[in-house]
């Protein structure tokens, strides 16, 4: 697994022209951060060895490296989900990768459901912690030396760059919400009593995504900031019919908001 690694890491570095520090995985509500990357250039998942290919609909594959703002990034437009059928080494494959490279910050988002009945559909919400519901832990196996065996996540997200992130909201009149994300295996939308359920054991939102990437990116010591976007909700008597559709529809009249706020707490982490 180390060698595949480096050898990824590797290729990337004889690609790269930049030293970035942050990176970012454009999940749902973020994509349009993408056009506001300058001095790009990209790379295809398909041409990165070892690399997996996304292929959820309206995920893209490729890394971008460039300037928002002033700093140095590294994106992904496109993440990888265990419903898709890769295992957890493969879902956070990129992440390890990323430590080779020299990443020390990592943003990211998704689209989630809300089980808090004092959210409503659009709203973000900053990660403050999650639940890991997934049946297959990111580190099961053997250790990589980028961690201990038995990392602590006390503070899976940086309580610093929350301050920020609020501070930011606070100066652009974005409403947001803090709570705790549930990350469960997909591809199915909750039941209303599994919504129930997560909302007992301490769940805000739950999606698909984003809780292996954040274990992962803290036992290689990279700081993580998340945000979610609320695009249905699990909350007795607001419960509907829900598609992929008309998730990507809602995370997108989201995008301007959470664009801001990504944009701004990069160039001040």
């Amino acid at each position: 697994m180390l060698e595949k690694i480096q050898e990824t890491a590797a290729f990337l570095k004889g690609k790269m022209h930049t030293s970035p520090e942050t990176a970012i995985i454009l999940g749902t509500g973020l994509g349009s951060l993408a056009d506001e990357i300058t001095e790009k250039y990209e790379i295809k998942y398909s041409d990165i060895p070892n690399f997996p290919v996304s292929t959820v609909e309206g995920h893209s594959g490729k890394l971008i490296f460039g300037k928002l703002g002033n700093k140095d990034i590294m994106a992904m437009q496109g993440r990888f989900h265990y419903c898709e059928g890769y295992s957890m080494k493969e879902v956070t494959f990129p992440v390890r990768v990323m430590r080779e490279l020299g990443i020390k910050t990592l943003f990211v988002s998704n689209a989630s459901g809300g089980t808090n009945e004092a959210f409503e559909i659009g709203d973000l919400m900053i990660i403050t912690d999650h639940i890991n519901y997934f049946p297959e832990h990111p580190l099961r196996g053997k250790n990589i030396p980028y961690g201990p065996r038995f990392p602590d996540m006390s503070e899976a997200y940086d309580k610093e760059l929350i301050r920020k992130a609020d501070e930011i909201a606070q100066e652009k009149g974005i409403k947001v919400q803090h709570g705790i994300y549930i990350g469960t295996q997909g591809p199915t939308f909750e039941t209303p009593a599994e919504y129930k359920l997560f909302h007992i054991l301490g769940a805000d939102a739950v999606g698909m995504s984003t809780v292996p990437e954040v274990i992962v990116a803290n036992h290689c010591g990279i700081k993580v900031f998340g945000i979610s976007v609320i695009t249905d909700l699990g909350v007795e008597g607001k419960i509907v019919e829900v598609s992929h559709e008309e998730v990507q529809k809602a995370a997108d009249a989201a995008q301007p908001k959470m664009t801001t706020i990504m944009r701004e707490l990069i160039n001040r982490a």
